[in-house]
C-alpha cells in the first residue's frame, strides 16, 4: 500500500514556478511587564491593567512563522523545513524562552514588549537571516484568544 507519492515538478522554461506558503509552529515561555516610564503609576495601571504588574507576569507564547516563495522544482519545497526549524530555534527560541523580556532581551530594554513589538522583533531577526526572495509572516499567540500577525513594513 502506498501512502505518499513523490511528485517531481517540471516547469516550462517561460512558466513561473508555483508560489506557496509553508508554516512552522513553535512555542516559548517568557515573562514581561507592559509599562511606559513616561507615564505615572495610575496611568500605567489604567492602560495596562494586570500586565503592568511590577513583578512581571508570564505567557506561554505560540509562534507560527510563514515563509512564502516559489516552489523549487528540484525539491518540491519552498524552503527546507529543517532549515526553518533550526533558524527559529537559534534566533528566537534560544533568545526568548524562559527569559524576562524586559530585563534579559536587549531589544526590549527601551521598547515595551507587547505582543505587537515581540512579533516585529521576531520578524526582523528572521528576515535578516533568510534570502530576500521569501516573504515572511509572524503570527504570535499571547493567549488562546489574543494574537498578532506581522508581515513586514508597509511599502508606500
Amino acid at each position: 500500500m502506498q501512502f505518499c507519492k513523490t511528485i517531481n515538478l517540471k516547469f516550462a522554461p517561460m512558466e513561473k514556478a508555483p508560489i506557496a506558503t509553508v508554516f512552522r509552529k513553535e512555542s516559548f515561555n517568557a515573562a514581561h511587564r507592559l509599562h511606559n516610564p513616561d507615564w505615572d503609576t495610575a496611568t500605567n495601571q489604567k492602560v495596562f491593567g494586570k500586565c503592568n504588574n511590577p513583578n512581571y507576569h508570564g505567557h506561554n507564547y505560540r509562534l507560527i512563522v510563514g515563509v512564502k516563495g516559489e516552489i523549487d522544482p528540484g525539491t518540491g519545497y519552498v524552503i527546507d523545513m529543517k532549515v526553518l526549524s533550526a533558524l527559529i530555534e537559534n534566533e528566537i527560541i534560544e533568545r526568548y524562552d524562559h527569559r524576562n523580556l524586559n530585563l534579559d532581551v536587549p531589544e526590549f530594554k527601551d521598547t515595551n514588549p507587547s505582543a505587537e513589538n515581540i512579533a516585529i522583533e521576531i520578524w526582523k531577526r528572521l528576515h535578516n537571516k533568510l534570502p530576500a526572495k521569501f516573504q515572511i509572516s509572524v503570527r504570535l499567540y499571547e493567549t488562546d484568544h489574543n494574537y498578532v500577525e506581522y508581515t513586514g513594513p508597509v511599502n508606500d
